[in-house]
């Protein structure tokens, strides 16, 4: 009875929340045929238009600059991917694939990550820094702007997972890039080989102290995105960043930063807030400090 009871929770809750996407569809098509009656349309692809709103914000979501907007070939293939996406999503909602539990599932993750992501957008934009700020972030971090290097680098490049994190942390000392790739070659893990380009501002203030006092056959470590990187530096080159350059990289970094401290402080907020049940519960008190 209680599998019933959870059943018929979980297909209401389902039901309501598709009609609530239902409306919430309705009311932006409606808000779409508002736009469209304010601004210019710039495309139809069956019942849907698309506007010069739409293709702003479509700019804006790719970092495309104002003095690229207007080239040919960019604006084609911007608005070609928005008729294609048009076109797809008449398609999905023709064959009521939007009332699939799995793809309403999506559209939920979907809608929690953008509304996440402009809660946290915000409250970074609400503690934009001063010049002041800027001046002293620019003077503190020297190694990012004036004392910048461009390193160049024989680098060895492998996807971070928990499995390849057990190589790292085994291999922080070896003594060449052979070795190395002997070792992943055995282990069986994906990597590449490559020169390339490093510049300080992009690494911990740590690394770049290590990289100055470095040996001839000194190999480092850092992680870029979701890659590791396992590094021979060959040769550097002295590169600073000043003037105006140094005030627009060293907001975007602030800006960085402060996102990455509101998210580190959801965490927190949000592990304080839940509660888990059954099983889960004692999964996530795994690891956790003893209460005293």
């Amino acid at each position: 009875m209680k599998r019933l009871a959870n059943l018929r929770t979980w297909g209401l809750a389902l039901f309501l929340t598709a009609s609530g996407l239902a409306l919430a569809s309705c009311g932006q098509q409606s808000g779409e045929k508002a736009a469209a009656t304010k601004g210019q349309v710039v495309a139809r692809v069956g019942n849907e238009v698309i506007t010069t709103q739409e293709l702003d914000n479509e700019f804006r979501l790719a970092g495309i600059t104002p003095d690229k907007q207007k080239d040919p070939e960019v604006l084609k293939r911007v608005l070609s991917e928005i008729v294609v996406r048009k076109y797809l999503l008449q398609q999905a909602m023709n064959a009521k694939l939007d009332r699939e539990p799995g793809v309403l599932l999506d559209l939920l993750r979907v809608r929690e990550q953008v509304l996440g992501n402009a809660v946290l957008n915000r409250a970074a934009s609400a503690k934009a820094p001063t010049k002041a700020d800027v001046d002293r972030y620019i003077a503190k971090n020297t190694w990012k702007f004036a004392d910048r290097k461009l390193y160049s680098v024989d680098e060895v490049v492998i996807p971070l997972t928990p499995a390849t994190q057990n190589f790292v942390n085994a291999n922080k000392d070896a003594k060449s890039l052979d070795e190395l790739l002997q070792k992943l070659t055995t282990s069986g893990i994906p990597h590449g080989r490559q020169l390339g380009v490093l510049s300080s501002s992009d690494l911990p203030e740590e690394l770049v102290g290590l990289i100055q006092k470095r040996k001839d056959d000194d190999i480092f470590f850092t992680r870029i995105g979701s890659n590791g990187l396992f590094f021979k530096v060959r040769a550097e080159e002295a590169r600073p960043i000043e003037g105006d350059a140094a005030v627009n990289l060293a907001r975007q970094m602030m800006r960085s930063d402060a996102l990455a401290a509101e998210l580190g402080l959801a965490a927190y907020s949000a592990k304080l807030e839940a509660k888990y049940e059954g099983e889960y519960a004692d999964l996530m008190k795994q690891g956790e400090p003893k209460s005293q």
